[in-house]
């Protein structure tokens, strides 16, 4: 992609510490005439018995986080009506430890483009509802709003993920028209990869290019290698929709790998990774399939697959909101490794100027160059 303007990094911040407690959830559901005549534990039980165990969804029910058609029940054995509107709320929780402030590296009218620190997820999953990029989007939105009925309607939303443990370069947008058009331009991508296309061809035919810096374990002995390995999902303790991996019946992938440097003596790898299609854990996968993992990364070894994981046995007792306890070794987390979404080039959705943003740099994932150019002067 040629580059006819670079726009440098814009020095500000923004982010609001997170409360002890986040707000609990609400789910709802609408009763089906499949299920009519059920009553109220046997609907919650059958339908989300991963959730809690039956005593648990009955100290739900008796602690009146249930309502049918906005009143509270506390008899289980209620029976539902078809069309009836169930809703269970599920009760505030500390959740786990996480950066709040947000860089901004670029922003006008229609764009907003922040540096993610790593520790921070993007969209809310999990334990990670309220503590994400999308919550200080958000407030940061209902902040400088100047309505006086409160924050406005629209806001900020992020148009790709990063990984929890990923730190860079996060594009969101802030207009629908900007929104549907960057995930065009993302869909485009991954599209031609799907089409086989050459790596030539692919790169003159995308309207966005992302580089990520990465730190791998071993001393890498090809200087450039393009990676195609598709990228689909196996069944793994812990993780509902399955767990992406290396698979030869998964979807296309294409990564462009180059050396940066070598420390034969750490017995490391400083890589610039280059992707033209946007699967999860892409770059985390893709190294580890060729022998070189980034290190620190707790889930995937050489090959792309995941470490061996044995689950501790549950047993039935519960949490205080009546839900399963969680084992004392979950599923690998999705920290500890050091991956940096550093530069992105694109054309502007509204206005079709070619634009480069680029991310500070961890100095983990600098060079030794440039870490002795960013030292300051000594005189």
């Amino acid at each position: 992609m040629s580059e006819k303007a670079e726009l440098a990094a814009v020095r500000a911040y923004f982010g609001v510490p997170w409360p002890q407690l986040n707000e609990g959830l609400s789910y709802h559901d609408i009763v089906r005439p499949t299920d009519a005549g059920l009553t109220l534990i046997e609907f919650y039980f059958r339908k989300y018995k991963n959730s809690a165990p039956l005593q648990g969804w009955l100290q739900r029910i008796q602690n009146k986080q249930i309502t049918i058609d906005n009143k509270v029940v506390i008899l289980p054995d209620t029976e539902l009506r078809a069309g009836a509107e169930l809703v269970y709320r599920r009760l505030p929780w500390r959740e786990p430890d996480a950066p709040y402030l947000l860089e901004v590296l670029f922003e006008d009218d229609y764009l907003i483009v922040v540096n993610k620190p790593s520790g921070l997820q993007v969209l809310p999953g999990g334990l990670y509802q309220q503590r994400t990029v999308l919550t200080q989007l958000q407030w940061h939105a209902c902040k400088l709003t100047t309505t006086p009925s409160g924050c406005q309607k629209t806001h900020p939303v992020p148009v790709h993920r990063l990984g929890r443990g990923t730190s860079g370069i996060l594009l969101c947008a802030k207009t629908k028209l900007c929104k549907s058009r960057l995930a065009a331009y993302f869909a485009e991508g991954t599209s031609v990869v799907e089409d086989k296309c050459t790596n030539s061809e692919c790169n003159t035919m995308r309207k966005i290019c992302k580089i990520y810096r990465a730190l791998v374990s071993g001393v890498m002995d090809m200087d450039e290698v393009v990676i195609k390995q598709p990228i689909g999902t196996i069944k793994y303790p812990g993780v509902a929709k399955g767990l992406y991996v290396a698979s030869p019946s998964g979807k296309p992938a294409l990564s462009s790998v180059r050396v940066l440097e070598r420390d034969s003596e750490s017995n490391c790898t400083l890589v610039q990774v280059e992707i033209q299609s946007g699967r999860p854990h892409q770059i985390r996968i893709h190294l580890s399939f060729i022998g070189y993992p980034l290190i620190g990364d707790p889930l995937y070894v050489s090959g792309g697959q995941p470490k061996c994981f044995h689950p501790e046995l549950l047993d039935e007792s519960f949490e205080k909101d009546g839900g399963y306890q969680r084992p004392e070794n979950p599923v690998p987390g999705d920290c500890g490794y050091n991956l940096h979404a550093h530069q992105i080039g694109l054309i502007h959705p509204i206005t079709n100027e070619l634009i480069k943003i680029t991310a500070p740099l961890p100095a983990i994932l600098q060079t030794r160059e440039e870490r002795e150019a960013n030292q300051p002067n000594s005189s």
